[in-house]
């Protein structure tokens, strides 16, 4: 009996016409919109950004010390969120911001609605967000950007907005070159940099994953210096409209959202949440105008823009800006990275600088830990010729419980079970903090931001980290005379010794070998 075929069922071969047709017409379609006209808009005048109320509160202190930026840590996580809520209620003028990842969830929401609140007393709102972050958040964009004082600018955009993933079928090259900026500024005179995005698990208001780590809230040159390179990504060929991407929202839809974010507002978890942000010491000093800053020389570093185009020179990159001004480390080299992948050359920077007798010590997140098991594969193979050439490698346990909103773990976080801090100190003191991986995503595909700050003080607070904190809270990784890896771990009061990577299954650890074989380390 002959097999049936298409031709004795033709409404097969109509429905698969028709999907081929579909789906020409969409990756066919995906051609982004005009990018001009623009409109166009810059960061305030240096004497502008001092004639505000904040610029004026501030001026004194600016004022004492000349040529120096104050610096203050933001360690906890509430008090990172609570510094970007103040900072948007001071400014008068402006407000500048921009991120990476902007979740749709309670701490998203009431960042936004502090923005939309920031617009309504007439301060000038541009929010420019990569498109890579932001599911879920395209009508709240659309109706943000309706207001007459808010401007939404979207980076690298998308085309195709649902399913997203079918963009990278026709425009991977593009598509997989991503703004990871973070930067949050008021009136050019205050900002804050670093490594976290806007969501939950970076802000300490969720039970499940939360990330550990580290922002700086900045004042004088360095605020001035950011508020110009916002003005480079804002005007950059990459950041579109958001009314070129997404249709307007309506009257009825924009007041309703309006009255969704004011709901979350005013939920038990928000309001609990805020409680607790509010009773930080930090908090209140902000409120009461006593926060202390520590007056260094900082330099930002900063991607050229077109570095999302691949269109940059290696001269304008941060991997190059930080090798240029930090030059060669000669006694210590203390490294916080969450995903730290050095690759071949890394690899030997690194090797030389230990034998040449730098005391090198790096923490990444173990695998139990971690959020991104494919970057965990191109570190895993990497470690042995690190310990031996003598770097000291630790791996970020995985908590079992957050810490208390009170409890700090040093310069790296206040809590959280995933390390995310991206920072590092250079001979006692020198520090770094800001976005950037230790990775070949963000050395050479990926743009990012961050600070050079010349402060002792805040580098000896990492290097005592590393001395108290960090053996308590991360696995020591090792090597036995036979050349196998193990894991030391020190836990009240006892040391515990693994012979496999701890706390996970055989098969994730075979999913890792298989990926640190493929040829993938170029993108990670």
């Amino acid at each position: 009996m002959p097999l049936p075929t298409d031709a004795a069922f033709p409404h097969r071969r109509l429905r698969a016409s028709s999907l081929m047709l579909c789906c020409a017409t969409l990756l066919g379609g995906c051609a982004l919109p005009p990018l001009n006209p623009r409109t166009e808009s810059f960061a305030l005048t240096p004497a502008e950004a001092e004639s505000t109320p904040l610029g004026r509160a501030l001026a004194g202190e600016v004022a004492r010390h000349p040529g120096l930026s104050g610096i203050h840590p933001l360690e906890n996580a509430y008090a990172a969120f609570a510094a970007r809520v103040h900072l948007a209620r001071t400014a008068q003028r402006t407000l500048d911001v921009q991120y990476y990842i902007w979740r749709d969830d309670l701490t998203g929401t009431l960042l936004l609605e502090t923005l939309h609140e920031a617009a309504e007393r007439g301060v000038r709102v541009r929010l420019l967000l990569d498109d890579n972050g932001i599911a879920g958040m395209d009508e709240r964009l659309a109706a943000m950007d309706a207001h007459p004082h808010v401007e939404v600018r979207i980076f690298n955009p998308f085309v195709i907005r649902q399913p997203k993933a079918l963009n990278f079928l026709t425009d991977f090259r593009r598509l997989n070159r991503r703004m990871h900026n973070k930067s949050f500024t008021a009136d050019g005179v205050a900002t804050i940099i670093g490594g976290r995005n806007v969501g939950d698990e970076y802000f300490g208001a969720t039970d499940g994953v939360l990330f550990a780590d580290l922002d700086v809230i900045a004042v004088g040159p360095a605020a001035g210096e950011v508020a110009q390179d916002f003005d480079r990504y804002w005007s950059s060929a990459s950041a579109y409209p958001v009314d070129r991407l997404l249709p307007p929202v309506s009257v009825e839809r924009l007041q309703a959202l309006v009255g969704q974010a004011r709901e979350v507002e005013c939920n038990p978890a928000a309001a609990a949440y805020l409680a607790a942000v509010r009773e930080l010491p930090d908090v209140r000093r902000m409120l009461d105008g006593t926060l202390q800053f520590q007056w260094a020389s900082t330099r930002m570093v900063s991607d050229n823009p077109a570095k999302a185009l691949g269109e940059a020179s290696r001269s304008t990159l941060v991997a190059h800006q930080l090798r240029e001004i930090l030059g060669e480390p000669q006694r210590t080299l203390d490294l916080v990275s969450p995903y730290f992948v050095p690759s071949t050359g890394g690899t030997s920077f690194f090797t030389d600088m230990a034998q040449r007798g730098v005391a090198v010590r790096v923490l990444t997140n173990a695998l139990e830990a971690t959020d991104v098991a494919a970057v965990h594969s191109g570190y895993a193979k990497r470690r042995k010729q690190l310990l031996e050439a003598g770097v000291d490698l630790y791996e970020l346990r995985r908590a079992a419980e957050p810490r208390k909103k009170e409890e700090r773990a040093g310069p790296f976080g206040s809590s959280g079970s995933s390390l995310h801090a991206k920072t590092f100190a250079v001979d006692g003191n020198r520090v770094f903090v800001g976005s950037f991986n230790f990775d070949p995503r963000s050395a050479m595909i990926n743009t990012e931001l961050g600070f050079i700050i010349d402060s002792p003080a805040l580098a000896g607070r990492i290097e005592s980290t590393f001395a108290s904190v960090v053996p308590q809270a991360a696995y020591q990784v090792r090597l036995d005379e036979t050349g196998r890896l193990y894991w030391l771990e020190r836990r009240d009061g006892e040391v515990i010794r693994h012979d496999t990577e701890p706390n996970t299954s055989w098969w994730r650890r075979l999913g890792i070998w298989f990926l640190s074989i493929l040829p993938i380390e170029s993108m990670l």
